[in-house]
């Protein structure tokens, strides 16, 4: 007896307990939510370009106000013309607006070829349509943003300004021709040179040795994922030609600002031409000495990045006040006083100072 009670019968069995079943309508709901998040995020993710720095997007900001600022030129040009149709007070100064056109029209290329620079923009829009239409290879639109911002963009809207200075002090106003005909023969040299060392790398081809960062305009990274990106930049090469083009450049517009204070004795007028003096004589150099020092780095480091902005900076602050000083500012005058108000004070008689015809560029 007691070794019946000092056993131990093993508990009676019990079923286990089946899963609990969610209803079916809950269920249905849950994975028709999990299949909306699942296909939302990977929408967000494919067709969404996120920027991959803050510079990049700095960039883009930048860019979409350097636009903005010459869509307003554009209207202040435009209605200038309209307006000078029925006054005869303004048709004197706008016979320069073919110029202004032009200035406006080369910052807004430029603008437009500084996008090239932004890897994600460049991969996810540009490649896929290009390379639909033909064989095209990622690294020569870094080729390309290269010589046409170096080579002719640049450049463009450089001289142009220059010319618009040049011709504000004289008493013929010259024929829009003949500014086209200067931009073009000042610039097309130099896109050329660009283009030849860029393209068909004449060092190679004559087995000449060279260090990469002369010759180099992009580089080929992987990121964490494994995904390889194309980052663009600046040959050593293609800067000391453009540095050449800024030091002749920054002489013949620094003689061209003296002959025009001479000349002036408006306190107002001589305070845009020293802006527009320092605007063009600062950056400029700044542009070249930053694109320079950004051979020390590859171009996915950040430290590229940092100076590539800056020089991009030094360009932008340069066009945008070029615009303002010889585009908006004068028209606005010419409109608000009867088209007389930028016509340079001369120590001359009053008869002498209308000679000038209006042609005011600052």
């Amino acid at each position: 007896m007691h070794n019946l009670r000092s056993h131990h019968f093993p508990p009676p069995f019990s079923p286990p307990r089946p899963p609990a079943i969610l209803p079916p309508l809950l269920l249905y709901n849950l994975s028709i939510h999990h299949i909306f998040l699942r296909s939302s995020f990977t929408i967000a993710v494919v067709r969404i370009p996120f920027l991959d720095s803050a510079l990049d997007l700095a960039t883009l900001l930048f860019i979409s106000a350097l636009i903005i600022l010459s869509l307003l030129s554009l209207c202040f040009i435009f209605h200038l013309c309209f307006k000078s149709r029925t006054a005869l007070h303004l048709q004197h100064f706008n016979s320069l607006w073919t110029v202004r056109f032009l200035l406006v029209l080369f910052v807004i290329f430029w603008s437009l070829n500084e996008l090239l620079r932004i890897p994600t923009l460049r991969s996810t829009y540009l490649y896929p349509f290009f390379s639909t239409l033909a064989p095209f290879e990622e690294p020569h639109f870094c080729k390309i943003h290269v010589a046409l911002s170096l080579g002719f963009f640049e450049p463009a809207f450089l001289v142009t300004l220059l010319f618009l200075v040049d011709v504000s002090i004289e008493k013929k106003t010259p024929n829009a021709f003949w500014a086209i005909a200067f931009v073009l023969a000042t610039c097309l040299p130099m896109a050329l040179v660009q283009v030849i060392f860029l393209f068909f790398n004449p060092f190679q081809k004559l087995r000449l040795p060279v260090p990469d960062f002369f010759v180099r305009s992009y580089v080929v990274s992987k990121s964490e994922l494994g995904i390889s990106m194309v980052s663009c930049a600046y040959p050593l090469l293609n800067i000391i030609m453009f540095g050449s083009f800024g030091a002749a450049y920054s002489l013949w517009f620094l003689f061209s600002c003296w002959k025009v204070l001479s000349l002036v004795i408006n306190k107002g007028l001589r305070t845009r031409i020293y802006t527009l003096a320092a605007t063009v004589l600062v950056p400029l150099p700044l542009q070249i000495i930053f694109m320079g020092l950004s051979n020390f780095w590859k171009p996915d480091h950040p430290a590229f990045a940092a100076v590539s902005f800056v020089a991009f900076l030094a360009t932008l602050t340069c066009a945008a006040v070029g615009e303002g000083i010889l585009v908006i500012k004068p028209i606005g005058d010419s409109l608000a006083a009867g088209g007389d108000a930028c016509r340079w004070n001369r120590e001359k008689k009053p008869a002498e100072v209308t000679d000038n015809g209006g042609k005011c560029a600052v």
